[in-house]
């Protein structure tokens, strides 16, 4: 279960507000698309629901399942049930990417260690389903790997942890075709009434394989408009022009 209600939120990074007032609220089951042009907000949206203590929150309030996170830590936040899928995944050298896994999920399991011979099957299933060679389990977190193969990654860590709200901050960009069908195959294979999710993209194109409930688009700070599917494909074919020149107005 997870229900995530944002209300009013407003938000800062070094004295500079970034969010100017935003409100969305994602029910169970839903998936959701956040889109607009860049420097908009919405990486910020997506740090600030996961707890970043660099975004400062000076007005609003985050909700998951009715319950107040807004000054939960991150690690609260993962516990309770929040992924973030990062933008720009960082390399972790001397920590494999199996242990790094094993030990987020133990984090996650209330006092109970998840049996190694369990998460063992579970990782080689999730990887071969994602396409991703043996060998990786055992290298190095993000080491080396391309973009593509840190996109796959955040994807193959979102199926073992099993989030009930995962956030996935432009987890299409830099990714062929190829990469791209593999990312969605994993995003829908998630896809039930216990998980909820934010996809944040410029681009229709990864909605042409996770077709979202509902699209949302950002400007300056704000979410300015909102559909269904058919308003990312609007998107596609007029830009955002329209919509900059009516906050510039606003």
């Amino acid at each position: 279960m997870a229900d995530l209600e944002i209300k009013n939120l407003k938000v800062a990074v070094e004295d500079k507000t970034i969010l100017n007032g935003v409100n969305l609220h994602i029910k169970d089951g839903e998936v959701h698309a956040l889109m607009g042009p860049n420097g908009t907000g919405k990486s910020t949206l997506s740090e600030t629901i996961m707890g970043n203590p660099r975004y400062t929150i000076t007005d609003g309030q985050i909700l998951l399942n009715g319950k107040d996170i807004t000054k939960m830590s991150v690690d609260q936040r993962a516990r309770a049930g929040v992924f973030l899928a990062m933008q720009y995944p960082r390399e972790v050298a001397g920590v494999s990417n199996a242990n790094f896994i094993h030990s987020a999920m133990n984090a996650r399991s209330n006092g109970k260690p998840v049996p190694v011979l369990k998460f063992l099957q579970d990782l080689q299933h999730n990887m071969k389903f994602l396409d991703i060679p043996d060998e990786y389990a055992d290298r190095g977190l993000n080491e080396d790997f391309s973009g593509g193969e840190k996109k796959r990654n955040e994807i193959l860590q979102m199926m073992m942890l099993k989030p009930s709200m995962a956030i996935l901050d432009e987890i299409d960009s830099g990714l062929d075709i190829d990469a791209l069908k593999v990312v969605a195959k994993g995003i829908n294979a998630m896809r039930s009434d216990k998980f909820s999710c934010l996809m944040v993209t410029h681009y229709q194109r990864l909605l042409n394989y996770v077709v979202p409930d509902f699209v949302h688009v950002m400007v300056d700070g704000k979410i300015v408009k909102d559909g269904g599917p058919e308003l990312a494909k609007e998107l596609e074919k007029t830009g955002y022009e329209g919509f900059e020149k009516e906050a510039e107005k606003g």
